[in-house]
């Protein structure tokens, strides 16, 4: 089993986690309403919890502690996807991101419940009943909003095209992806994203909306290997703030 290639893996998803995570929880005192305010919280916080969980395993197989990990990098050693460290915008944007990054986690953490990696495997376990809740948070809002007023249909309709592609770089091939198929470690970005194609199909055909046509459009590939926006930096500035004034500190 080659270990580089499930580094690699590894590395993408809780990065994913981690940065979404932080700016799921900047919504904090700022959900349009209280009940999302504390959902948005709530996952949140699941998704740094899966972070660390991810890093944990990293450093089971020789890499730093999750803590050094997750806040001593900077932007071009994250490999997280460019879909998660975009700013929040408006509550709309944040809910699309929300349903289409969560949909495709929901179907990632199924699939890995099956891999030949055990480790992995039991976390996937573990971790793909948070993330139905998330993915079934995500559904309800977005079946709700998405057929409610002429604004909110506008608005949602705005931000999945916006999100588009940049939800489809969620699936930028691992330069080790025949390796991970192969060894059965994971069934690949191709597979995961014709079952995520299908599911979101599925939600979006119950609204008013309509999808863009995903054929047409170009991924926006790159975060998986250190290529990133603006946005990344500033954030990660503030997610290690505390972290860099004194690393060795106890609680």
């Amino acid at each position: 089993m080659n270990q580089e290639a499930i580094k690699d893996l590894l590395y993408k998803m809780a990065d994913d986690q981690l940065i979404l995570g932080h700016r799921n929880s900047e919504w904090t005192g700022f959900g349009p309403l209280l009940e999302e305010d504390i959902a948005f919280s709530s996952m949140a916080q699941d998704k740094v919890g899966q972070s660390w969980q991810l890093y944990k395993i990293l450093n089971e197989l020789g890499e730093s502690d999750p803590d050094t990990v997750a806040f001593m990098r900077n932007a071009e050693q994250f490999h997280n996807s460019q879909f998660v460290e975009l700013p929040n915008g408006e509550y709309d944007f944040s809910l699309i991101r929300h349903f289409l990054f969560d949909t495709a986690e929901l179907i990632r953490f199924q699939m890995l419940a099956d891999s030949s990696f055990e480790p992995l495997a039991n976390l996937a376990k573990k971790i793909k009943g948070e993330t139905k809740y998330h993915s079934m948070h995500a559904k309800i809002w977005i079946k709700q909003l998405g057929s409610a007023t002429e604004e909110s249909i506008s608005r949602l309709q705005n931000s999945l095209v916006e999100a588009m592609p940049y939800a489809l770089g969620l699936f930028e091939p691992s330069k080790f992806e025949q390796d991970l198929i192969d060894s059965r470690v994971f069934a690949g970005e191709e597979a995961l994203k014709g079952q995520w194609k299908n599911a979101v199909i599925d939600v979006i055909s119950e609204t008013s909306l309509t999808l863009p046509n995903m054929e047409s459009l170009t991924p926006v590939f790159g975060g998986r290997y250190g290529d990133h926006s603006e946005h990344l930096q500033p954030l990660l500035d503030e997610m290690s703030e505390v972290f860099k004034v004194d690393p060795t500190a106890d609680w």
